[in-house]
This record gives structure tokens, sequence and C-alpha cells, in this order.
């Protein structure tokens, strides 16, 4: 074993250049591997973190239903077919009763209900449209955590304030409010009310920033000429959030309303973080592949270089397997190596642009460190150096000293 790895030793040392190339080529190989994946992470639990500061991992409602067909015959050449939503109430019955069989679901974490209300904000002779939504603010908080999104004020006050109201930043820039202010709020239904604004908000969406703003559920509830049962939605948290479909189908057939997930929500969203990540882990790991074949080309170059050494060395008493070894020895010395520099230069990138600010709605650059991803690049980087090195050695170790020295 000895001798095999001291001749490894000696071909890698003799082609310098050689090794120095497949080395840079797994170094790069593996550095873009690691990278790519983390980038991939980073930006899918950026995208959702921001889904889930503001919708529920399920939602329930009731869902609208459709008018049937004014004729409904199979027998007949036409159908008159005219399908209508029917104006029936939108509210959860018994609310409280529906909030206790949800909570009996050993996956759920957090139920909250809710009452949004379409409104218009008016300051002055100003005004935009928005949606107020009403919630109890202890809840609220625990399911979207609101409190890390506050710029100025408190969301905390809400619960002590019934009058109070949390802005978001795009209308305390619009209608020039700050903290303290007071806002009139105008509903669908011509309910005038005023508030006092006690926090405002980011989420850096902006289409919410403009738009949203929080108040206390009975103020909600009142906008809307109801009472203290009248609920739109219940939202819902779960453990695992990956686990909402799910879930949302259990709460459905025991609830009778619609559970819908945040899959299903923002189901183009979903669908474009899928096909981005299959695109980034593929086109990471042909890179990675076209290091072992550097590998593979470099050492089928050098099985060629010493077929005579090879000859020798199986006229000697050497067996296939010894050569077998000497060649897989030298590929992963140098995958080793390669991969070592690889995780550094991977690491050096990452902490380098985490950094970075880019601005806008992201902030700085959506990329951190993850052990998997390194060590599932560690794993693949090795498993395609030993095989780029594995083949040209059974070519090897195949050689027949009798048919060479003929030669």
């Amino acid at each position: 074993m000895n001798i095999n790895t001291d001749i490894a030793k000696t071909y890698i040392f003799a082609g310098k250049k050689q090794t120095a190339v497949a080395g840079m080529g797994v170094l790069l190989g593996m550095a873009i591997y690691i990278f790519m994946n983390c980038l991939m992470l980073a930006l899918d639990r950026s995208s959702t973190s921001v889904i889930f500061k503001n919708n529920a991992h399920i939602r329930v409602y009731k869902e609208d239903k459709m008018s049937k067909p004014l004729v409904n015959d199979s027998t007949a050449k036409y159908l008159i077919i005219n399908p209508k939503v029917l104006p029936k109430s939108n509210t959860i019955i018994n609310p409280n009763q529906v909030t206790e069989t949800i909570l009996k679901n050993k996956n759920v974490t957090v139920v909250t209900p809710q009452v949004n209300s379409s409104v218009f904000y008016n300051n002055g002779k100003s005004q935009i449209s928005g949606i107020a939504v009403g919630v109890k603010p202890a809840e609220a908080n625990a399911m979207y955590n609101i409190n890390s999104t506050i710029v100025s004020g408190d969301f905390k006050s809400l619960t002590s304030n019934p009058n109070g109201i949390v802005i978001g930043v795009g209308i305390s820039t619009k209608m020039n409010l700050v903290v303290g202010n007071n806002l009139n709020l105008t509903s669908a239904k011509g309910v005038n009310r005023t508030f006092k604004v006690v926090g405002i908000f980011r989420s850096n969406v902006r289409t919410l920033d403009d738009s949203k703003s929080y108040i206390n559920l009975a103020s909600a509830q009142q906008l809307q000429k109801e009472g203290a049962l009248y609920i739109t939605d219940i939202t819902v948290n779960i453990k695992n959030p990956d686990d909402a479909k799910a879930v949302g189908d259990e709460i459905s057939q025991v609830t009778g309303y619609k559970a819908e997930s945040w899959q299903e929500a923002n189901n183009s969203m979903v669908t474009g973080n899928k096909m981005r990540n299959i695109v980034g882990s593929l086109v990471s790991s042909l890179i990675l592949l076209v290091a072992g074949f550097g590998i593979y080309n470099i050492l089928n170059m050098t099985v060629s270089q010493k077929i005579n050494d090879i000859a020798i060395l199986k006229a000697m008493g050497f067996r296939g397997k010894d050569v077998v070894r000497i060649f897989v020895t030298q590929a992963l010395a140098v995958g080793i190596l390669g991969v070592i520099g690889g995780v550094l230069l991977a690491t050096v990138l990452i902490s380098v642009l985490q950094h970075v600010y880019v601005g806008g709605d992201i902030g700085y650059f959506p990329i951190e460190f993850d052990g998997s991803r390194f060590l599932r690049g560690i794993f693949f980087g090795l498993i395609i150096t030993f095989f780029a090195g594995y083949f040209p050695a059974r070519k090897a170790a195949k050689v027949d000293p009798v048919e060479i020295f003929r030669k």
C-alpha cells in the first residue's frame, strides 16, 4: 500500500501543471456548486419569509358558491348556463367553535380570527384606498411577527388603545402621517371613524405598505356594522409550513370551510421557486461534473504516457488492483485539494456577499451558510473525482505487459 501511495505521489508531482489544472477545475466547480445551492436556499427562505409576514400558513374562510345552470338536461342539444356568485354572507358561523375545533389538530400552533375591511384613508384632502385588517394584537403578532417590521411606534399599543391603528410606511409617506396623528377611515358600508396612529410598519412589499393597516378586531367589526361574532377569516399557523396543504385538507374536512394553504394562495411563486431550484441545481451539478471530466482526461493522458511504466510495474508483480489504487489515489488527492480549496472559496464568497447591500425590497444580498449544502458539495465532489480516476485506472489495470514490450 505504501509503494502504491509513493508511486501516486510521484505521478502527482511529476505533472505539477496538470495536477494544478485538475485541482483548479474541482476548486471552481466545488465553489460554484456550494455558492449556487446556498443562494437558492436563501432566495427560497427570503421569499417565504416575506409571504409569512403578511399571510398565515393556512387561511380558513367561506368559499363563494356559484349558482347552478338554468337548464341541466343531458339530453338537451343546448344548455343555458349563466353561473353567478350567490349573494350569501361570507362570514364564518360560530367562529369560536370552529377555532376550538382547529386547535385540536396536533400540528396547529396558532389560530386567530380576523376581519378584512375595504376602506378609504382620509387625511384632509388626501384620500387613498386600502384594506384594514381587524386582529387580536397579541395573537396576530405571534403569527406574523409584526413587531419585527415596525419602524416607528409599537404594535403592542393596539392592545391598550381600542382606537389605535398601525399603518404601512407607504400610507404614512403619502398622507404625511407620524405616530400620534389621527387618521379617518371610511368603510365600504359608509361608516366613518377616526383612529390614532400608534405604529408604522415596513413589510418590504410595496403594495401592502401602500394600502394595509392593522386595527383591533372590534373596530373592524364596527366598520362593517356587525357584531362580535362577525369573522371573515380564521388564520392558522402550523409546526411545519411545508405540510400546510395536508393539514388544510384535514381542517376543511372537520370544519366544512375552505382551508387554503399558503402554497395554493401563492401557486405561481411556489412554481417559480421550484423551476429556479431545478435550474440552479442542474447548472451547479454540471459545472462540478465538468471538473470531474477534467480529472478524467488528465489521468487518461497520464495512463497513455505512462503505459511503459505500468507494463514494467505489472511485470515486477504489481496486480491490477494495485494499479487501480495508484491512479484512484492520484485522483482523490487532486479531488481533496480541490474540495478544500472550493469550500474555502465558497466561504469567502458567501461572507463577502452577505455584507453587500443591494437595496430595494431585498436589502442585503440573499445568501446564507448552510452546513448541509457544504456537506453535499463535498460528498458529490469526492464521488465525482473517485470515478474520474477509477475509469482510467481500470484501463491501466488491463494493460498486458507482454504486448507493450513487443511494441
